[in-house]
């Protein structure tokens, strides 16, 4: 579960969020082999989240909750995938 990202509002517009969410993309990524995660969840707090969360692929989970699988996450970034050969 990723916790709520949050930039304040005077680096709005400069792409603070979206290097937020990479950031924690791949570092959820790079552990998910040692804490065996399948998914990143997010529970965004308004439609304007949602709609920034489905930018990098979330999905509805429910009515509120998003998720995005963590064999999606190398694609979404041009990461290396940690799956063995």
């Amino acid at each position: 579960m990723l916790g709520r990202l949050a930039r304040a509002l005077e680096f709005k517009g400069q792409g603070i969020g979206e290097l937020l969410m990479v950031d924690a993309l791949k570092r959820a990524y790079e552990n998910s082999s040692v804490i065996g995660s399948v998914a990143v969840v997010v529970d965004p707090k308004s439609e304007k989240a949602a709609k920034f969360y489905a930018m990098f692929g979330f999905q509805r989970l429910d009515g509120q909750k998003m998720f995005l699988p963590m064999k999606a996450v190398p694609d979404w970034l041009g990461l290396e995938t940690n799956d063995d050969p």
